[in-house]
């Protein structure tokens, strides 16, 4: 029994003998409720979609990954084939890519067409501040799969608990316990050919060397943005509950949106539906696509007043672009231009190539360039000064340029000097070189679109005064409008030692 202290003295010996214990209790009592109401990893089943489960007829665009998953489906659910041959599936199959390109689709089509049920979680729900709880959370997912077998785990964001271990305490400890288990459960002691785990990251290059050795993740399945047919199959997939109108061509929206993922084609057709429907039609028109593909890559269109000093600025930078792009021949062939504003920006030119290409010239690199710096340097002819409107020109003409110098190899000077993208290991001559050549690249692109703009100011002031009236141009008006100017672009011709470069798919 604890004796009440009387008198002050007593007071406070008991508080210094009492109170350390009570709050390490009220700490220990916090941290049990703490973990009792930490939610539990359960088997999640397999997802359907609006349709029913998801097959392989709702994945398009992405050939090349669907065969490789193809071989994991025919295993599940023909195994013996392949084990008379002494053949093991990939225990781990890792699909890498853009945010948007179909990775978890392709997860839950593996296991509607298998069978197979289907857990998933993902990897930011096993990284805790407290060390041992994220190793917990996966020895429980991986047990219920192998209760529940045939099974497929789908680990999205893997790079949030599968990154490079960097050691340490806190939360880097707690990181590389988990890591480690799920490298251990990755291996199995207990050999299961079928339990498989699939999983999903944007960034291959930040995940542990560990997780991709073979017996692993063995199997690595690139997921990239589809191609033109990619596209129009995409959106054929996306456009089979809706009711289109006769004008509607989805190959001409397929080659408007090169570049776009899969996400992004869906939210196009979502996009053109609501379209028709504000406009109260029975069908959805190709003026409802081109109104969604504005929207989804250019923003909302806004409201904002603009002066009529800045709207005559605006009308000039913008021909000053659909001017260049016409003169570059078929590098950059303008689609649309405007001076109505949209997201952040006031006023947009939109190209539309006539073939989707993945290599180009050094030369054909100079003419983007210059595309994009002659709304810059149309200002500076008509105004006498420039604006911040360049800005978004500037960084991309800079991102092309650093590339051509840092990646591509496409310098005249010191070119054993140039090819690492990084600035570890170089000396301060080799740097300043690259940003001297950097700077000339530029320098020539800006000064070449000036020239060219002078030389050509009578159409540059036709197409300003059609923008200032009409407020948008489209391809065949601004065709019209320059019948009489011919291409000056030498991309096609051969300057110097002409360079090839592979762009990277990311």
């Amino acid at each position: 029994m604890v004796t009440i202290p009387h008198n002050s003295g007593d007071i406070g010996g008991f508080l210094l003998t009492w109170l350390p214990i009570l709050l390490l209790l009220v700490l220990i009592v916090l941290l049990w409720r703490t973990a009792a109401n930490m939610p539990r990893v359960k088997p999640a089943p397999v997802e359907k979609t609006a349709n029913g489960s998801v097959a392989w007829s709702d994945v398009a665009g992405l050939d090349e990954a669907k065969d490789e998953l193809k071989e994991v489906v025919e295993f599940l659910t023909d195994r013996r084939r392949f084990e008379q041959l002494g053949a093991r599936i990939p225990k781990g199959v890792l699909l890498y890519g853009p945010p948007g390109t179909g990775k978890t689709l392709l997860a839950k089509a593996v296991a509607s067409e298998s069978g197979a049920n289907f857990y998933s979680a993902s990897a930011s729900a096993f990284v805790e501040m407290f060390a041992g709880l994220g190793a917990a959370r996966i020895r429980k997912l991986f047990d219920e799969a192998r209760k529940n077998a045939p099974a497929i785990i789908f680990i999205d964001e893997l790079d949030a608990a599968g990154s490079t271990r960097t050691g340490g305490g806190g939360y880097n400890r707690e990181h590389d316990s988990t890591l480690n288990q799920l490298l251990v459960e990755l291996d199995g002691f207990a050999e299961r050919a079928d339990v498989i785990v699939i999983g999903a990251s944007n960034r291959l290059h930040d995940l542990d060397p560990a997780l991709l050795r073979p017996g692993r993740f063995d199997r690595q399945v690139h997921v990239a943005p589809p191609d033109l047919k990619g596209r129009e199959a995409i959106l054929k997939v996306h456009t089979r509950s809706k009711p289109l109108a006769s004008d509607v061509d989805l190959v001409r929206v397929a080659r408007q949106t090169a570049g776009l993922t899969g996400a992004d084609l869906a939210n196009i057709c979502n996009e053109a539906a609501i379209y028709g429907a504000r406009e109260g039609v029975q069908h959805v028109r190709a003026i409802d696509f081109d109104n969604a593909l504005e929207r989804v890559i250019a923003g909302l269109q806004s409201r904002r007043v603009v002066t009529d000093k800045e709207k005559r600025i605006l009308a000039y930078h913008e021909a000053g672009h659909a001017l260049m792009s016409h003169l570059m021949g078929s590098m950059m062939p303008i689609h649309k231009v405007t001076i109505i504003a949209r997201g952040d920006a006031l006023g947009y030119a939109y190209y539309l190539p006539d073939e989707e290409r993945y290599l180009h010239t050094k030369e054909e690199l100079v003419d983007v360039m210059k595309v994009a710096l002659a709304g810059r340097a149309a200002e500076q002819i008509v105004f006498g000064r420039v604006t911040n409107g360049a800005a978004s020109d500037l960084e991309k003409v800079t991102a092309i340029a650093r590339s051509m110098v840092f990646e591509f190899g496409m310098s005249d000077l010191a070119l054993s000097r140039t090819l690492r993208a990084d600035n570890y290991a170089l000396s301060e001559e080799t740097k300043t070189m690259r940003d001297n050549e950097q700077a000339l690249l530029t320098d020539h692109a800006y000064n070449e679109a000036e020239r060219l703009l002078r030389k050509h100011r009578a159409p540059l002031d036709r197409v300003a005064a059609s923008l200032l009236e009409y407020e948008t141009l489209d391809r065949d008006e601004l065709a019209k409008m320059l019948h009489d100017v011919g291409a000056e672009s030498h991309a096609s011709e051969t300057v110097g030692t002409v360079r090839v470069l592979e762009r990277a798919a990311e």
